[in-house]
């Protein structure tokens, strides 16, 4: 069977129990990493995730040679999950406590903590690998993900451990979304910050413990920030962003663990990330809110729009038209000649253009502190922005000034 067919097998389920369980495990595990990575996005914690991840590697190493120490199995995984949530935590509350008890910024607590935890783990993962038991242990999987050779309990543990994570956020959604954006009035209204914040990290460290097996400490972040940030560019809206983001990380975890399931020598927390990343440039190119083309194309439409207007105003006014661009789009659209000379069609729109024109500067005079002569962007016609009563009251005042300009003459 090749690859490609293997892939298809993989990706409906077909390839086996072990291989399926994996996938939703790992898609589970995607879901809450994006959804809880929302939160994280939206409190500008994000570094704060990655200090998480790379506290977990003490707790590892240190688990493993309690295990081995009492004679038990040292790659037992929930047991190496218990070390990594106990180390990653200890972190967290460093990083905490620092913030709060001296002048250091939360990015040099963070800075100071992901070093030396990570110092530490390399080290006690150098001890293992001298001890009898160690060169076996397969710890330098917990670095960057793997799902080869994954026992169907590991596998279970992860799944049930990733919908655990889903619904603690779908549970906190609401204070976590008030924290995220306006801590203050969270405050006042009664919603305890700093057990909240802890709440956002904690379920930052469940994902991340999660996760070891599968993406791995290293890139583990990656698939809690990558999916929110995708999210971004498609919604405004909180509630669909998060949304968003739990279908992209739970996406980006099936796909990549399909894919790795598919060929053995696809590392599985490399390639989950890649697939993130990969929705990440499709959000950034081809979201129509937000996204690279979307905006290249409003600019153009905007360049097009003010090219119009501004030789509409030069035909209302008997003034030439010199730009290249402005002549070919009057002419596109019939309100020139060949010969520059406008239509019976170009002088109605001049004409129109000059009016609302001077409808605006009557308004800015009129009403120089209204919001709506704040949000015009000097093409917008009046008749869009204004109700009918304000028109006629600018209208009344054009005319007035014509009378009086006509009786000075």
């Amino acid at each position: 069977m090749g690859f490609g067919d293997y892939f298809i097998s993989a990706l409906f389920l077909q390839a086996g129990y072990n291989s399926a369980l994996v996938a939703i495990g790992a898609g589970l595990l995607g879901l809450s990493a994006g959804s809880a990575g929302a939160f994280i996005f939206l409190r500008k914690r994000a570094l704060v995730s990655d200090a998480i991840s790379h506290a977990t590697l003490p707790g590892v190493g240190l688990a493993f040679i309690i295990m081995v120490a009492f004679g038990s199995d040292g790659r037992w995984l929930p047991g190496l999950i218990l070390g990594s949530a106990i180390s990653s935590a200890i972190g967290l509350l460093m990083v905490e406590w620092i913030t709060r008890k001296t002048r250091l910024t939360e990015d040099a607590a963070i800075g100071a903590v992901l070093s030396v935890f990570f110092g530490f783990g390399i080290v006690l993962l150098t001890v293992i690998q001298t001890m009898s038991s160690g060169r076996q242990a397969g710890l330098e999987n917990f670095l960057l993900g793997s799902t080869a050779g994954m026992l169907i309990s590991e596998a279970t543990t992860i799944a049930v451990a990733g919908a655990m994570a889903a619904g603690f956020v779908f549970l906190l959604r609401r204070p976590m979304t008030l924290v995220a954006f306006d801590p203050e009035y969270a405050a006042t209204t009664g919603v305890n910050v700093r057990n909240i914040d802890l709440a956002m990290m904690g379920l930052a460290l469940i994902v991340t413990v999660i996760g070891l097996k599968i993406v791995g400490l290293i890139l583990i972040v990656a698939l809690l920030i990558i999916p929110p940030v995708a999210a971004r560019f498609w919604t405004n809206q909180v509630g669909k962003m998060i949304g968003i983001a739990a279908v992209i990380g739970g996406l980006s975890g099936y796909v990549g663990a399909v894919l790795s399931a598919a060929h053995a020598a696809l590392p599985t927390g490399p390639i989950i990330v890649l697939v993130a990343f990969g929705f990440f440039m499709i959000s950034a190119l081809f979201s129509p809110l937000r996204g690279g083309l979307a905006s290249a194309l409003r600019h153009q439409r905007f360049q097009l729009r003010v090219h119009r207007r501004q030789g509409l105003l030069s035909l209302a006014r008997r003034e030439p038209i010199y730009d290249g661009l402005t002549i070919r789009i009057l002419r596109r659209a019939g309100m020139i000649r060949a010969d520059g000379v406008a239509t019976a069609r170009g002088r109605i729109a001049a004409e129109k253009a000059a009016h609302d024109e001077a409808r605006w500067a009557m308004a800015r005079r009129m009403l120089p502190d209204d919001s709506t002569i704040e949000r015009y962007d000097g093409l917008t016609p009046i008749e869009r922005m204004m109700t009918p009563d304000q028109i006629a009251e600018i209208d009344r005042m054009i005319q007035n000034a014509q009378t009086t300009q006509g009786a000075k003459a």
